[in-house]
């Protein structure tokens, strides 16, 4: 064990610590600091642009929900218009019917006529509302392509 101890306290007073300069530390830290702002300026650009980039398609979704609502809204008047005056023009057509003949052939005729045509407005208001909904979902369409591209980038 005398031994031992003889070349440890050989090897002691050979050993020597690194040296501590606060120079390069704060040169580090400045250049860590530096970096971190830099980034932390490029991600809010990003969050800024983005939001930016929602809140114009947001807008955009909003007027073309609008107008189309007018649209489809003018729509429904016309049909309930035109049912209306096809409904009173069936009603003085059946007073004026003189047999029961007539009056049967008449409403025959009317609700034939009516079927057909609920058939044609159920089809522009199916074909007038998936229009709506394509015009409506394009600019969140856009926007989120956009982020899924920039996020495949990154």
């Amino acid at each position: 064990m005398a031994k031992t101890a003889e070349k440890t306290a050989e090897f002691v007073p050979n050993v020597e610590f690194p040296s501590f300069d606060a120079s390069k530390a704060t040169d580090q830290m400045r250049a860590f600091a530096e970096k971190s702002v830099e980034q932390s300026k490029e991600a809010y650009a990003k969050l800024k642009t983005g939001a930016e980039d929602a809140q114009k398609a947001i807008e955009t979704t909003l007027e073309t929900a609008k107008s189309i609502s007018g649209d489809l809204s003018l729509k429904t008047i016309s049909a309930f218009r035109s049912n209306a005056e096809a409904g009173f023009a069936h009603l003085e057509a059946l007073v004026a019917a003189k047999t029961l003949s007539e009056l049967v052939e008449l409403q025959t005729s009317f609700l034939r006529k009516r079927v057909e045509i609920g058939v044609e407005q159920a089809k522009d208001f199916q074909a007038a509302a998936s229009k709506a909904a394509e015009q409506v979902s394009v600019p969140m369409k856009t926007i989120f392509e956009k982020a899924v591209k920039e996020l495949k980038v990154a």
